[in-house]
C-alpha cells in the first residue's frame, strides 16, 4: 500500500494527473468546436473522428511527457536533473488548475450552445431538407418516365446575339424545332403556348416538367452574327434534371435546316423512340427568305393593326425571295384571315387574298398541314361549308396530328356543327398544351354549349388562373352567374373584367339580376322574365324575344347578343352574351 501511495503521491507531485485532465479537456473542447464548425466550412465528419483517435493515441505520450519533464524558469528540463529544493511543481500545479477550469468551462459552454441553440437549428434544417426531399420525390413521382411516356417540351432558346432585336430569330428556331418534333407520331410534344409560358423565368426543371407533364426538356441558346448561326442545345431528363445529351452547331444561315434535322434526329435517338415511318425533315428554303419569315411571324403575334401591316410586308418579301416557302404563304394567309375577322380589311378582299396565299402554299407543298387547316377555317367562318372544312381537316390531321393549331380548328368545326361532346373530347386533349389559357377557354365554351355549366365555370376559372388579364373571361363568369340569379357574384365578376366592352356586357347581366336599369338602354325589361316555366311548355324555358339590331344581321358582321336586356335564368340570353366574347377572340388561336 505504501508503494501505491507513494506512486500516487509522485503522480500528484509531478502534476501528471492535472496534465491528464487538461489534455482530456482540450481534446473535448476541440472536438466540440470542430463539430459545430463542420457545417459552416463543409468539413467532413471523419475529421472529428480522426481527432479523437489521435487524442487517444497521443494520451500515453502526454502522460509520459508530464512524468519525465518539468517546466522551470530556465525552460523545459528532465525531472531527474532538477533538485527537489529547486522544483516549482507546486507553483505549476496552480497554473494547471486555472487552465483546467478554463478549458472545462469552455467545453461546457460549447456543449450547452450545441444542445440549446445549434441542435434545434440543425433539426429544423434537417426537417426542412427532408420535407423538400419528400416534395421533390412527390414532384418526381408526378413526372412521367421517358420509357413509358415519350414526351418533350422545347423551351424557348435564349438569344445570345449582340443585337437583342434578333430575339425573333431564336424564338423562330424554337418554333421550327417544335413543329418538326411534333410530326413524330411516337413523341408527345408540348405546344408553343405552354412552352413559351416559361420564357424568361428561372423555374426549376422538375417544376416545369410537372406543369407540362413531360419526361424531357430541350433547351439551349442561339447566337447569330451576320450569316453565321451558332446553336447550342441540351436534352434534359426531367425526373432528375440530368443532362442526357448536348451539342453545339455553328453553320452558315443556309444550313439552318440541316441543324434542325440533326437536332430532331438526335432527340429521337436519345429518347430511344422506335419510329414506324421515316423521321420528318425540314424543307430547306432560302436563308434570307427564312429570316424574313421568322421576323414576320414574330411581329404578327403582337396582334395590332400596325403589326399585321408590317407582317404582311415582310411575308410578301419572304415569298418574293423564295416563292416555294409554304410556311410563309400560310402565315400570310393567316394574317389576312385575322384582318377579316377583326374587320381591319374588307372581308371579301381579305378572304380572296387569304385563299390565293393558301393555294400558293399548297402548290409548293401539298402536304403542308397548316395550309389545309387554314382552308378549313375559311370554309367554316366565311363560306359556311362545313363539309369542305371537314375534308380539309381530315387530311391535315392525318398529316400532322400533333399540330395544336390544326386540332384547335377541328374543335371549332365540331362546335359549329353542334357536336359539343365531340368538341369537348377534342378540347380535353390538353396534354399537348396544358398551360394555354386559350385551350382552356375553348374547353370552357364547349362545356357551356353542351350544358355542363359547373365544368364550364371551372374551365373559365382555370383560364383566369393561368392568365388573370384574359379578355372576356370575367364577363363569361358574370353572365353565367347572372343566369343562375347570383347577382352578387355576377357584379363581382363584371367589375373585375379589364376590357371595357366586355365589362359593359357583364354589367348588363348583373344589373338586371339586381332589378336595376340597363347601363346600355337605361330602361327596364319590357316584360316579365321569360325564363320562368309556363303552363303550356311543360316546364321548358322560353328565350327572350327581343330583336337584335338591324346592323348585326349582316352576313359578315358578328352578331351582338340577341337581347341586351338579359334576364336572370334566361339560358338563351346568357349563352348569347357569352358567345359575344368568343366572337371577339382572334382567329390565330
Amino acid at each position: 500500500m505504501s508503494g501505491k501511495a507513494s506512486f500516487f503521491a509522485e503522480l500528484k507531485r509531478r502534476n501528471v494527473i492535472r496534465a491528464a485532465l487538461l489534455y482530456i479537456g482540450v481534446i473535448w473542447a476541440l472536438s466540440q468546436g470542430i463539430a459545430q464548425l463542420l457545417p459552416v466550412f463543409d468539413v467532413p465528419n471523419w475529421v472529428v473522428r480522426w481527432l479523437i483517435i489521435a487524442g487517444v493515441v497521443g494520451f500515453p505520450f502526454w502522460l509520459a511527457f508530464a512524468w519525465f519533464y518539468e517546466f522551470t524558469p530556465e525552460g523545459l528540463k528532465r525531472e531527474s536533473e532538477i533538485e527537489p529544493s529547486d522544483s516549482i511543481t507546486a507553483h505549476t500545479s496552480k497554473k494547471l488548475d486555472r487552465w483546467i477550469f478554463a478549458v472545462m468551462g469552455l467545453a461546457i459552454v460549447l456543449l450547452v450552445t450545441d444542445r440549446l441553440v445549434l441542435t434545434p437549428h440543425r433539426e429544423a434544417a434537417l426537417r426542412a431538407e427532408l420535407s423538400e426531399q419528400a416534395k421533390h420525390g412527390a414532384l418526381a413521382a408526378a413526372i412521367p418516365e421517358i420509357e413509358t411516356d415519350p414526351s418533350i417540351a422545347v423551351l424557348p432558346l435564349a438569344n445570345l446575339s449582340s443585337d437583342k432585336e434578333q430575339e425573333y430569330f431564336s424564338d423562330g428556331i424554337t418554333d421550327e424545332l417544335l413543329s418538326l418534333l411534333a410530326q413524330v407520331p411516337e413523341l408527345r410534344v408540348i405546344a408553343r403556348t405552354s412552352s413559351f409560358s416559361f420564357k424568361g423565368k428561372d423555374t426549376p426543371v422538375p417544376e416545369i416538367a410537372r406543369a407540362l407533364n413531360v419526361a424531357a426538356l430541350l433547351e439551349g441558346s442561339v447566337r447569330k452574327a451576320g450569316d453565321t448561326v451558332r446553336i447550342s442545345v441540351e436534352l434534359v431528363r426531367a425526373r432528375d434534371s440530368k443532362q442526357i445529351w448536348s451539342q453545339s452547331y455553328e453553320r452558315k444561315l443556309d444550313d439552318i435546316f440541316k441543324i434542325q434535322d440533326e437536332i430532331a434526329a438526335a432527340v429521337v435517338a436519345q429518347l430511344k423512340l422506335k419510329l414506324l415511318g421515316a423521321l420528318p425533315t425540314a424543307k430547306p428554303v432560302d436563308g434570307d427568305a427564312y429570316a424574313l419569315f421568322l421576323q414576320a411571324r414574330a411581329i404578327a403575334r403582337q396582334g395590332s393593326a400596325e403589326a399585321f401591316r408590317q407582317a404582311i410586308t415582310l411575308y410578301q418579301q419572304a415569298v418574293v425571295a423564295d416563292p416555294s416557302q409554304a410556311a410563309a404563304w400560310t402565315g400570310l394567309a393567316e394574317v389576312y384571315c385575322t384582318q377579316a375577322y377583326q374587320y381591319l380589311r374588307p372581308v371579301d378582299e381579305s378572304i380572296r387574298l387569304a385563299r390565293e396565299a393558301v393555294e400558293r402554299a399548297l402548290a409548293s407543298d401539298p402536304r403542308h398541314a397548316p395550309a389545309l387547316a387554314r382552308l378549313a377555317w375559311i370554309a367554316i367562318f366565311h363560306e359556311r361549308d362545313m363539309a369542305a372544312a371537314a375534308r380539309h381537316l381530315e387530311r391535315a390531321l392525318a398529316l400532322d396530328p400533333g399540330n395544336a393549331d390544326v386540332v384547335a380548328i377541328a374543335a371549332m368545326l365540331a362546335r359549329r356543327l353542334g357536336r359539343f361532346e365531340q368538341a369537348i373530347a377534342i378540347d380535353r386533349h390538353l396534354s399537348h398544351d396544358p398551360v394555354s389559357p386559350t385551350a382552356w377557354d375553348d374547353l370552357g365554351y364547349a362545356l357551356l354549349y353542351a350544358g355542363h355549366r359547373d365544368e364550364a365555370v371551372a374551365a373559365f376559372r382555370k383560364v383566369l388562373q393561368l392568365s388573370p388579364s384574359f379578355v372576356g373571361e370575367h364577363q363569361n363568369l358574370a353572365v353565367l352567374l347572372a343566369g343562375e340569379g347570383d347577382a352578387t357574384g355576377a357584379m363581382s365578376e363584371a367589375q373585375a373584367e379589364s376590357d371595357a366592352q366586355s365589362r359593359l356586357y357583364a354589367l348588363v347581366a348583373a344589373h338586371f339580376v339586381l332589378g336595376a336599369r340597363c347601363p346600355l338602354t337605361r330602361s327596364r325589361c319590357s316584360r316579365p322574365c321569360a325564363a320562368k316555366p309556363t303552363s303550356a311548355s311543360n316546364g321548358s324555358r322560353r328565350p327572350c324575344s327581343a330583336e337584335k339590331p338591324t346592323w348585326a344581321r349582316s352576313r359578315h358582321i358578328r352578331p351582338s347578343p340577341p337581347c341586351t336586356k338579359i334576364r336572370a335564368g334566361c339560358r338563351s340570353c346568357a349563352r348569347a352574351a357569352t358567345r359575344r366574347s368568343s366572337s371577339r377572340r382572334s382567329s390565330s388561336r
